[in-house]
């Protein structure tokens, strides 16, 4: 064991869509020990149950004397991943996951009565999943239903046992009001408020974990559970950006932006909303540009290989819009955008070089975007994604968005969870 030994650890654990993580830092934030678990085979056994698996696994891979020196925990899951539970915590059906969109007729319904843009119109939102149950279930099972728990809400649970308590990251797809930090009156029609858990600031404590769970896991008595996240918000924590107008753009297969503001944006036509991080907000919106478009085109060798061939101070000219099939989200709001790919040149090197000048200008149209309605500007640029470690890309997205761009120096969600449980406890210690 190290000399901070004696000082504590914070653990963030990581459900995320493929598969678990757990991070052990020490007081500094820096990473101590990991573990990580796939999940089990599809129909293997119920979510709930491979999910309770894969943190036992996770936990107990940790070195034993860390674990008996750990005095804090949180927990990431999927945004919108839901399970509907008992007095006792028990699932009543199988959980639906973050993607499930059969809730259709719901989120329709809700246009009635939700404020325009609001995160819940969705099919897949967390509150039209509620909906869903209410419509479907058998009467019988539906009031045997006490709470509905997000994946990270319920995972926590397993280890501070007080039944009932999210987060306002998870809850905002619920319909949880983070401006005023209640649920809204609107919400009361529905006859579903009996049955909404009691919203947290991600971060906050809850209780100390349960003497079960201590013993099982080989944690103190004293090791407090912390309201947890989403895996998206957990993995920006993790970047390093802490100041307004920092921003993390993932270039992954698809482009996404999150920007740190003092000011709320929301904007529904382009699918622009706003996670509250204490006083101040992450700004988001995605585009359906990103790297699917350059595999379409060129394997990870070539890609390598040609990007040592770009002059990427040298603009190139072209003018693509680079996407896989037609439409767009933003910075462009237009389902029938057309991507634009021509004309092709000769030189492979230089058609990479285009379509990630293109990609490029996205983000920097992007970042102006969410500027233009009221964001705070844009000052450096954090990169994750596998697109992050091209420093000729780098060079290109620098130039175009004229402020400093590097990679982040952490992107781990599960580090950003475990330096939010952190970050708690120095507040109130």
């Amino acid at each position: 064991m190290t000399a901070e030994a004696h000082q504590g650890y914070a653990i963030g654990v990581d459900f995320g869509t493929s598969g678990v993580r757990a991070i052990a830092v020490d007081q500094s934030g820096a990473i101590a020990a990991q573990s990580r678990a796939a999940y089990a085979a599809e129909g293997a056994e119920s979510l709930a149950a491979q999910w309770q698996a894969a943190l036992a696994t996770v936990l107990l891979a940790l070195p034993a004397p860390l674990r008996a020196s750990v005095q804090d925990i949180a927990i990431n899951g999927t945004s919108a991943t839901v399970l509907l539970c008992d007095r006792g915590g028990i699932p009543l059906v199988e959980p639906l996951r973050y993607d499930d969109g059969r809730a259709i007729a719901q989120g329709e319904a809700l246009r009635a009565i939700a404020p325009g843009g609001s995160p819940v119109l969705s099919p897949t939102s967390s509150l039209a999943k509620l909906l869903w149950w209410r419509d479907t279930l058998p009467p019988a099972t539906w009031q045997r239903a006490a709470v509905l728990l997000h994946q990270a809400d319920w995972l926590a649970y397993q280890l501070h046992g007080r039944l009932g308590i999210s987060d306002y990251h998870n809850a905002l797809k619920l319909g949880y009001d983070v401006g005023s930090l209640a649920y809204p009156d609107w919400l009361q029609p529905l006859e579903v408020a009996s049955r909404l858990p009691q919203v947290l600031a991600p971060g906050a404590a809850i209780a100390p974990i349960t003497a079960a769970a201590a013993q099982r896991y080989g944690l103190p008595p004293t090791c407090i559970i912390h309201a947890g996240t989403t895996d998206s918000i957990a993995a920006f924590l993790a970047s390093g950006a802490t100041q307004p107008g920092e921003a993390v753009t993932s270039l992954g297969s698809t482009l996404v932006l999150k920007l740190l503001s003092t000011t709320r944006v929301d904007d529904s036509r382009y699918g622009i909303y706003s996670h509250r991080l204490g006083d101040r907000w992450l700004v988001g919106g995605a585009s359906n540009t990103g790297g699917a478009v350059l595999q379409q085109f060129f394997s990870t060798d070539d890609l390598v290989r040609l990007s040592r061939a770009m002059q990427p101070d040298q603009p190139t000219g072209l003018d693509y819009y680079p996407l896989c099939r037609p439409g767009e989200r933003f910075p462009i709001a237009d389902p029938h955008l057309q991507p634009r790919l021509t004309p092709r040149p000769a030189d492979p090197a230089q058609f990479l070089q285009g379509l990630l000048e293109g990609i490029a200008r996205i983000e920097a149209q992007g970042y102006a975007h969410l500027q233009t309605l009221g964001a705070t500007p844009l000052s450096r640029v954090w990169t994750a994604g596998g697109g992050a470690q091209n420093t000729a890309w780098t060079s290109i997205r620098q130039r175009l968005l004229g402020v400093p761009v590097q990679p982040a120096p952490e992107t781990e969600a599960a580090v950003g969870t475990a330096r939010l449980a952190l970050r708690s406890r120095h507040r109130s210690s």
